[in-house]
């Protein structure tokens, strides 16, 4: 009878004993291991601080060509839409009616000469007649008023054949500059020059050509801080054109002008640049996109954006710093590339900034690096072909 009892008393100090047993081995099991995190490798570098604005194209320069003289159209001597030189023709007036004017002027020039020549002799005579006092002085004084006034009529119709000449020369109408002929907007057989200077054509020089934009204030400052305080050895103010294809236009441009006032209505300034243009690709009148550079940023990083948090006291990275423990890093953002964060900060250069796993880490705890830079470690490769 005292057999049975002891029994199971025995046997439930033996359970009691393996669960306390249990209990202690149980954190060694369930230990979760550090989280796999794929991490960037920041470079401090020298970074261009650019800006992406809207601009208009804009001819450098624009030349009205004109009929200066009356006349009838003969013919259109240049191609529409081709490169002229300057001093190339373009136009011919009807020069015949200019041609009989200045024959016209040439015979009164040659009939004023005559008159001057011979009141010239009158009054050589005269005044030989007064010595001798065979003549008043009043005849005398005529005819040196006479001589004056002949001689002055010379002078006029020497100007008139010069203005004549001038005429029957515009009758050939040049471009004015080299650059593009537009579109000719009279036709053969059209009067043109009554009464005004009839139109006939323009020419744009587009290369180089200009881009037209706008910038805040704010900016503005900043492009001349930029500008004041340029590494020689670097380029402070870029201008690049982007194509409708989003790519960027082979010649890049620089800032040409700054307007002096801002307007009110906007807060802006007008700015230009001037972009070279040798293969005519980039026309008067579109509109574009740029990209400004506004200076270069020294002892910066290029961080994907992925890598660059937020909370209530500003942006941060985490890094895997000693021992594979996760630190977090404040940084400040001076805006974005096409693919990455600005930043600078406290980051060291080599620092491995978390890309991926962001989610999964805390400050402090440790992490397990699997790829660097998009390259897995070599490390994990032993232990995928040890998987069976």
């Amino acid at each position: 009878m005292k057999l049975f009892h002891l029994r199971p008393i025995s046997l439930g100090i033996a359970l009691v004993a393996l669960s306390a047993c249990g209990k202690s081995d149980a954190p060694a099991h369930m230990q979760m291991p550090p989280p796999q995190v794929s991490v960037v490798t920041a470079h401090a570098e020298s970074v261009p601080l650019t800006q992406v604005l809207v601009g208009r194209l804009a001819a450098v320069r624009i030349a009205q060509v004109r009929a200066r003289v009356a006349g009838v159209i003969l013919k259109r001597v240049y191609t529409e839409g081709t490169d002229v030189e300057q001093g190339q023709v373009l136009f011919q007036i009807d020069p015949a009616p200019l041609e009989a004017a200045l024959h016209a002027e040439q015979a009164a020039l040659a009939k004023a000469r005559a008159d001057a020549a011979n009141a010239a002799l009158i009054s050589k005579r005269y005044k030989d007649l007064e010595a001798k006092h065979l003549i008043s002085s009043q005849d005398v004084d005529t005819a040196l008023a006479n001589e004056r006034t002949t001689a002055a009529a010379v002078k006029q119709a020497q100007a008139n054949v010069e203005k004549a000449q001038l005429d029957l020369g515009y009758a050939t109408v040049t471009a004015p500059i080299s650059g593009r002929a537009g579109r000719a907007q009279v036709t053969e057989g059209a009067l043109v020059g009554q009464g005004e200077a009839t139109e006939l054509t323009t020419v744009q020089q587009i290369d180089p050509i200009y881009v037209n934009f706008s910038q805040s204030v704010s900016e503005l400052e900043q492009l001349r801080a930029a500008n004041a305080n340029a590494n020689p050895t670097q380029e402070a103010s870029k201008v690049e054109v982007m194509l409708s294809d989003g790519t960027p236009y082979s010649q890049a441009g620089k800032l040409d002008f700054s307007d002096l006032a801002v307007d009110p209505t906007t807060g802006t300034v007008s700015l230009r640049a001037v972009v070279p243009n040798p293969d005519k690709t980039l026309l008067p009148g579109m509109f574009v996109k740029l990209r400004v550079t506004m200076g270069h940023l020294e002892h910066a990083y290029l961080l994907p954006q992925a890598t660059v948090q937020r909370d209530q006291a500003g942006a941060f990275v985490f890094v895997v710093g000693a021992e594979g423990k996760v630190e977090q890093q404040r940084v400040e953002t001076h805006g974005m590339t096409r693919t990455d964060w600005i930043v600078t900060g406290k980051l060291t250069d080599g620092a491995q900034v978390i890309v991926a796993g962001i989610q999964k880490v805390r400050p402090g705890a440790v992490a397990k690096v699997t790829e660097v830079d998009g390259k897995a470690q070599e490390a994990a490769a032993p232990a995928a072909q040890a998987k069976p």
